[in-house]
């Protein structure tokens, strides 16, 4: 599936959020100016759909040794449901933590030491979020085959992150389809464009 045309899903359902002069923080603590919300996708059936399928094909071609899928919690839970779903696999969810009561799990759902998971991530940043959760996969036993998102941001630090953790990963679309599908349609202004691969650029290198 098309880059550009996953992009185009995330900026028709509103998902991009542009606040240059006040930048969200990352969970990283990164400052930026530009905000991907894919939770917003699961309000849209026909770019869902899009996506799950993406996702699936995704698992298929890189990961077909996968026996369950793995969904972020909290936002990697609907797409890894779906994903599970079209591909006939077991899934399970995983948390940023243990929850402190019950069963204190932070893997919720049958899996076995025997399994092979790949995990479902909305976007990758830096990368952090994805490593945690293979992290907690990896102390059951269990071996992690890689991860899929919707979305990266194409920064260095993670490709160095998931290399440091023998891990590969692949996206749907990235920071370089999603400007381009923006610019083609007018979502976002030449001048913002601008200024989103002006800080891009410096977030590659290091200067951020």
């Amino acid at each position: 599936m098309d880059k550009k045309e996953i992009a185009k899903i995330l900026l028709n359902v509103g998902a991009v959020a542009l606040s240059p002069d006040d930048p969200f923080t990352w969970a990283s603590g990164i400052k930026s100016p530009i905000y991907c919300d894919n939770r917003l996708t699961m309000s849209d059936p026909v770019g869902r759909k899009k996506i799950a399928e993406g996702l699936a094909n995704l698992v298929r071609e890189h990961y077909p040794e996968t026996t369950v899928i793995a969904g972020t919690a909290t936002a990697g839970i609907p797409h890894a449901a779906w994903v599970a779903d079209i591909l006939g696999l077991p899934m399970v969810y995983i948390r940023s933590k243990a929850k402190g009561h019950g069963r204190s799990r932070q893997i919720e759902g049958k899996i076995a030491d025997t399994d092979k998971a790949i995990i479902i991530e909305d976007l990758i940043s830096t990368g952090g979020s994805s490593l945690n959760a293979a992290e907690a996969l990896r102390s059951e036993g269990i071996e992690v085959t890689g991860i899929v998102s919707i979305f990266t941001y194409e920064l260095q630090k993670a490709d160095e992150a998931f290399a440091t953790a023998g891990l590969t990963y692949n996206s749907l679309t990235d920071f370089g389809a999603l400007t381009e599908a923006a610019s083609e349609n007018g979502a976002i202004s030449e001048g913002s464009i601008g200024e989103l691969l002006e800080w891009h650029g410096k977030l590659k290198q290091g200067l951020l």
